[in-house]
């Protein structure tokens, strides 16, 4: 039979490790406690929207001659070139906006491959003046009055995804800011509706993705691009995550 001194000890053991397991108890509860606390957060979106209008007009301008003597069609594609030149000039496009991007010849007696047919014109050479200028509205109004060109002889390259005139808007930067602040904004009062409607309180920024600025034609008409058209609408989306408080 254990004596007393000893069952004294075996109890006090036990009820040590008893307040042990109590305490560990207490810690995780508590821990799980503070992780759903932290868990408490809303998000939100703030939406910012403002119409632009195109501050930069490039216009490519590509024409083609062709026949079979080289020289003749060198001097057809520079009369062309003059014509465009003036064209644009006269509608308002200064001189040193305008450009030589490239010429292209394309010999068709080299590109038979074998085949003994000669082409009807042997070479076509095609020129390419770009425009480039701040003078949007100038642009867009000779945009409209293209075919005089053809009335005077010009042969006018293919119409492609990359032909006709492309407006630019260039002061995306100088927005950036009050776009970013009024997006915030908006994302917060959204913030503190939630939390006022659910009994709760806003408690601090969890976490901020601003997103990203993207130009949009302000009219979507088909598959129209955005640099075709000069009014377009700049939108960003910010996004918070905001802390909850009972």
């Amino acid at each position: 039979m254990a004596s007393v001194p000893a069952l004294l000890v075996q109890l006090l053991a036990a009820l040590v490790l008893a307040a042990g397991v109590a305490f560990a108890g207490w810690r995780i509860g508590d821990g799980f406690a503070e992780g759903r606390s932290e868990e408490r957060y809303v998000v939100v979106k703030g939406l910012a929207e403002r119409p632009v209008s195109a501050d930069l007009a490039v216009w490519p301008i590509s024409f083609t001659a062709t026949g079979d003597d080289l020289a003749q069609v060198q001097a057809r594609i520079e009369q062309d070139a003059a014509r465009v030149r003036a064209f644009l000039t006269g509608g308002g496009v200064p001189e040193q906006a305008i450009r030589v991007q490239g010429l292209a010849v394309v010999d068709r007696l080299a590109q038979r491959y074998g085949n003994d047919a000669r082409p009807r014109e042997r070479f076509i050479l095609t020129q390419t003046l770009v425009a480039r200028t701040e003078r949007v509205d100038a642009v867009a109004a000779l945009a409209g009055r293209v075919g005089e060109l053809v009335g005077a002889g010009v042969v006018l390259g293919h119409e492609g995804p990359e032909q006709g005139p492309q407006y630019l808007f260039t002061g995306l930067n100088a927005i950036k800011p009050p776009m970013l602040a009024e997006a915030t904004a908006a994302a917060r009062d959204a913030a503190a509706q939630f939390a006022s409607d659910s009994g709760s309180r806003l408690a601090g920024l969890r976490r901020a993705n601003q997103g990203v600025f993207v130009i949009q034609p302000r009219d979507a008409v088909g598959f129209v691009r955005e640099t075709a058209q000069i009014d377009k609408t700049v939108r960003v989306v910010a996004t918070l995550h905001y802390y909850l408080d009972e």
